[in-house]
C-alpha cells in the first residue's frame, strides 16, 4: 500500500488547466498552492492562502475548538503546529477523485490517507508493535473550500469524514518506502 502525496492536488490542477472562468481558475490555483505548502510543511504558505479571519469546520468533531480554529490566522497556525507539526503525520495524500469549481468555491473529495508514526499512535494510547515504523491512518473525506468574495482568497476548510481513520490504524503498518517523495 503506497502513500503518494503528489495525487493530493493532481485533478485539482488538470481542473485548473481547462477552467476558462478567471475567478474559478483563481479559486483552483487557491485550493492548488495550499495544499503544495501543507504537503511541504509550509505553514505560512498555508496561511497566506487564506483570509483575515478564516474559520475551519471539522464536522466529525465540531465540538473540540482546537480541530475548528476560527477568527484568525494565529489559530489556524496553532491548528496546523497540533495536527501535522507536533504528531508528525505530515505525510498525507487525498486522493481526489472528484472537484467542482465555481466563482465562490471548491469541493475535492477523495481517499485521505495520512503516514503516522508509530511513536505518536503509542503516545495517543494506540496499542502498535512497532514505534519506529508508520501507520496508515485512511478515511474518505470531502472538503468544501469557500472563498471570500471581498480579499479572493479562501475562508479556510470544512471537511466531512465518513469513517474514523484511526480504527484499525495497528493493522496498516507501511515503512517509509511505501511514502513516495514529494515531486513538486
Amino acid at each position: 500500500m503506497k502513500l503518494n502525496p503528489n495525487n493530493t492536488w493532481r485533478l485539482v490542477q488538470e481542473h485548473m488547466e481547462r477552467e476558462q472562468d478567471p475567478k474559478t481558475r483563481r479559486n483552483l490555483e487557491l485550493v492548488l498552492q495550499h495544499m503544495k505548502s501543507e504537503a511541504q510543511g509550509d505553514i505560512e504558505g498555508v496561511v497566506a492562502t487564506l483570509c483575515e479571519q478564516p474559520t475551519y469546520i471539522a464536522h466529525d468533531v465540531p465540538d473540540e475548538p482546537s480541530m475548528n480554529p476560527k477568527g484568525n490566522k494565529d489559530a489556524v497556525r496553532a491548528f496546523y503546529d497540533l495536527t501535522i507539526v507536533q504528531t508528525g503525520a505530515h505525510q498525507l495524500e487525498l486522493n481526489c477523485d472528484r472537484v467542482i469549481a465555481d466563482r465562490e468555491a471548491v469541493v475535492t473529495e477523495g481517499v485521505m490517507r495520512m503516514a503516522y508514526p508509530g511513536a505518536t499512535l503509542a503516545a495517543m494510547g494506540v496499542d502498535i508493535d512497532d514505534p519506529d515504523a508508520y501507520y496508515l491512518y485512511q478515511t474518505r473525506m470531502s472538503v468544501v473550500w469557500p472563498v471570500d468574495p471581498e480579499s479572493g482568497l479562501l475562508r479556510g476548510e470544512e471537511t466531512y469524514t465518513g469513517t474514523d481513520g484511526f480504527v484499525g490504524i495497528a493493522e496498516r503498518k507501511i515503512t517509509a518506502e511505501d511514502i513516495v517523495p514529494l515531486s513538486i
